[in-house]
C-alpha cells in the first residue's frame, strides 16, 4: 500500500513523520555551519545520515525525509562537484533513507521515503526561506526547481516532500513542476500566524493546493507549534485533502548567528492531539525536534 492509499482510508491510522534530521547528525557531535547545511554529510559521511534515519524509525515514525533538503547544483558547484556528481549526491540521499528503511524491513511496519525538495531560499544559506520573497516570478521559480526535481523523481523515493514553502508563489511553481513529473508529493509551508512568511493569508496558500491531484496531502512545516491547529482546521476545509504537520520545537532560528533562540513553547506532544482532532493525518516534527520527542508522539497518538 503506497502512503495515498494509507492516506485515503477514513479511519486509518495518524502516520507519524520523522524529526529533524540536521537536528539528530548536530546532537552526534557533525559541524552542519556550512552552505549545504545536512547535505554535507552526502559527500563526508553518509554513513551518519543513515544513521539518524535509523534512530527516527526506531523511535517511531513511518517517514523518513532525505537530506536533500538544502541539496542545490549550485550548492554542489561551489565545492567543486559538477552536475553529474550533484545527481549522484541526490540520489545518494534517497538511498540512505532507503538503506534504513531496508534494515528495519523484517518488523512488518509500512514505512516511506520522502525526497526532500526545500525551498529556492535554502539554496541561499541566509535564512531567507523565512521571509519568502526572492524577487523572482514563478516562471523563474519553476524553471530552478525543475531540474532538481526531476533527479529526485527518478531516485526511488516514494514521493516528493515539498516543504518550508514560504510563499504562494513558489507553491504555485513546484506544483506546476510535479503536474509536469506527475509523481506524488505533499506540500508543506512555514508560517507565521495565519499567513505564509511571505505575509499571504493561508487561505490563498491553501487554494492553489486544492485541485492538484498529485498532492496527496497539504499543511504546515518548520513553524511554531502554537501556530499549526489554526493551520491545520484551514487546509482541511480549503482543500479536502489529508493534512499534514510538523513544526519546529518553538525556538527561534537567528540566521546571523546561525542559531536557535529562545525556549520551546508547548511541545508537541502536549499539542498533536488537537491537530489530529482537526484533521491532520500525518504528524512529526521539524528543526530541533529529536528521537526522542518522535518516540513520545509516537507512543502517545498510538495509545
Amino acid at each position: 500500500m503506497d502512503l495515498a492509499e494509507s492516506l485515503a482510508a477514513p479511519t486509518g491510522p495518524v502516520i507519524i513523520s520523522d524529526g529533524g534530521l540536521a537536528t539528530e547528525l548536530a546532537d552526534q557531535g557533525y559541524d552542519l555551519s556550512d552552505d549545504l547545511w545536512s547535505a554535507r554529510l552526502l559527500v563526508d559521511a553518509p554513513a551518519a545520515i543513515r544513521d539518524a534515519h535509523l534512530a527516527y524509525f526506531r523511535a517511531g515514525a513511518s517517514i523518513a525525509t532525505t537530506a536533500s533538503y538544502q541539496a542545490s547544483f549550485e550548492g554542489f558547484a561551489a565545492r567543486g562537484i559538477d552536475r553529474d556528481g550533484g545527481v549522484r549526491l541526490l540520489h545518494r540521499s534517497v538511498a540512505l533513507a532507503t538503506e534504513a528503511r531496508d534494515e528495519l524491513a523484517g518488523d512488518g511496519r509500512r514505512r516511506w521515503v520522502a525526497a526532500s525538495v526545500g525551498p529556492y531560499g535554502a539554496m541561499l544559506a541566509g535564512g531567507e526561506e523565512y521571509t519568502g520573497r526572492y524577487g523572482l516570478t514563478v516562471s523563474q521559480l519553476r524553471e530552478w526547481h525543475l531540474p532538481r526535481a526531476e533527479v529526485l523523481a527518478a531516485s526511488g523515493a516514494d514521493l516528493l516532500a515539498l516543504e518550508t514553502v514560504p510563499d504562494l508563489d513558489e507553491a504555485e511553481a513546484l506544483l506546476s513542476v510535479v503536474r509536469e513529473l506527475d509523481v506524488p508529493c505533499w506540500l508543506a509551508y512555514t508560517i507565521a500566524g495565519r499567513q505564509t512568511r511571505a505575509g499571504q493569508p493561508l487561505s490563498d496558500a491553501f487554494a492553489v493546493a486544492a485541485d492538484v491531484p498529485q498532492l496527496i496531502a497539504v499543511g504546515v512545516n518548520c513553524c511554531a507549534p502554537s501556530d499549526v491547529a489554526a493551520a491545520v482546521s484551514l487546509a482541511h476545509e480549503v482543500t479536502g485533502k489529508p493534512v499534514i504537520a510538523y513544526p519546529n520545537s518553538g525556538e527561534a532560528w537567528d540566521s546571523l548567528s546561525r542559531a536557535w533562540h529562545g525556549a520551546p513553547g508547548p511541545s508537541i506532544t502536549e499539542l498533536a492531539p488537537q491537530w489530529v482532532a482537526r484533521g491532520a493525518r500525518i504528524v512529526g516534527g521539524c528543526c530541533r525536534v529529536t528521537p526522542a520527542g518522535i518516540a513520545e508522539i509516537s507512543g502517545l497518538l498510538a495509545a
